[in-house]
């Protein structure tokens, strides 16, 4: 029986697993099934319940010269452009949290990612290579790939994504659900900007059942643009990478406020996102059974409304290496843990996902309210203490 973890996928998730098992001593084989380790060009938000582990991994430096650090977290108005509420980050959330809050573009934190996951002779790493099936074994697991080899190893974990083969060999619980929201993405260089549409904060744009986010990656000179509307699109859904027309989505903000329909005006190229996700974690075995374990979207596909599908992927490889550190558990005790320690946050930060979209969305007398409660509130109302300052397992 070889002793090894073997990964499916090779995004964040995957390599924060493998990242995450080297730490606990244990040889990996990861298989990515994409010919190569590439992402298309979107940002993603890092709390700093997830800096802290990254930072505890040894990334910071590598993170420090690729990501950008907002000060601030702004909400406006979509329909007016008025100021809603500020949340200060910088140097705010250090000290509240012992870490920044950072926004990166997607590619940079795979890269940084696999360069350390490279410095591991322990991690073997296998392109074009998906899992077709696995059973268990007396002694451990066995994993067949399509049209490829099999391999042995103690524990599976499936940290392939959305569409996860893993998750249906394991739950057999059908597609994931569509939302009716429609991402448009979009990433500029600022210098490409007129200087009045450049920004190096967080801004929500709030509107009715629509918002639109942007903010800074790649030390500021980039910035990530992300509107997301209500609608249906024709044709598959299983991917995010869709060409889209620009003129559908100024169309669709064609009534919010000049500043907002000029920063969409000025961007050409956007990429349309379909959103999908499953309900909440209803219990443990969503996130393990015996010697398989569910990471990341493969477990817990959720909204973007919280900004915390990456961060969750990372907490879950945390937990892994935790679980694993100690010599001598059998590995169906050590999953088992796994589960226990974190499906009750990842369905709790999935089902504040579902509930941060219809107040984004809102309409008629609850949007008034959400606007008087963050004018009144401020950061009070729009910080989430359980979440960025609470453990991870």
């Amino acid at each position: 029986m070889t002793k090894q973890i073997v990964i499916a996928g090779g995004g964040i998730g995957g390599l924060s697993a493998a990242l995450a098992c080297s730490y606990a001593n244990w040889p990996v084989r990861l298989l990515e099934f994409a010919p190569d380790f590439s992402e298309v060009g979107a940002g993603i938000q890092l709390g700093p319940n997830t800096v802290r582990i990254l930072h505890g991994w040894g990334l910071g430096p590598d993170l420090s010269r690729l990501a950008a650090y907002p000060e601030r977290l702004q909400a406006r108005s979509a329909i007016t452009g008025a100021e809603l509420g500020v949340l200060p980050l910088g140097e705010r959330t250090r000290s509240l949290y012992g870490a920044p809050h950072a926004t990166i573009h997607r590619a940079d934190m795979q890269h940084i990612l696999l360069k350390a996951v490279r410095k591991h002779s322990r991690v073997q790493m296998h392109m074009r290579s998906g899992v077709e099936s696995f059973a268990e074994t007396p002694d451990g697991i066995q994993v067949s790939t399509l049209g490829g080899p099999s391999y042995d190893g103690e524990a599976l974990v499936g940290a392939d994504g959305l569409w996860s083969r893993v998750r249906q060999k394991l739950l057999n619980d059908g597609r994931p659900r569509v939302t009716g929201h429609l991402a448009y993405r979009a990433m500029v260089a600022q210098h490409n900007l007129p200087e009045r549409l450049r920004s190096l904060q967080i801004t929500v744009w709030m509107g009715p059942k629509m918002h639109v986010v942007q903010y800074p990656v790649r030390r500021g000179q980039g910035l990530n643009v992300v509107a997301i509307v209500q609608g249906s699109v024709d044709g598959r859904i299983d991917g995010w990478d869709h060409d889209a027309n620009a003129q559908d989505l100024r169309a669709a903000l064609s009534d919010t406020c000049r500043p907002l329909q000029d920063l969409v005006a000025a961007i050409e190229h956007w990429r349309l996102w379909p959103l999908s996700d499953r309900p909440p974690m209803r219990g443990p075995q969503e996130q393990a059974q015996g010697r398989v374990a569910l990471l990341g979207d493969a477990a817990h596909p959720m909204r973007p409304y919280m900004a915390q599908g990456a961060g969750m992927a990372i907490e879950d490889a945390a937990c892994l290496q935790h679980v694993l550190t100690p010599p001598d558990v059998p590995m169906a005790q050590r999953l088992e843990t796994y589960a226990a320690q974190r499906w009750q946050r990842n369905a709790r930060v999935q089902e504040r996902s579902i509930r941060n979209g219809k107040i984004f969305h809102a309409q008629g007398p609850v949007r008034w309210g959400r606007d008087l409660a963050m004018r009144m509130g401020g950061a009070r109302v729009m910080d989430v203490p359980w979440l960025y300052g609470g453990a991870p397992f």
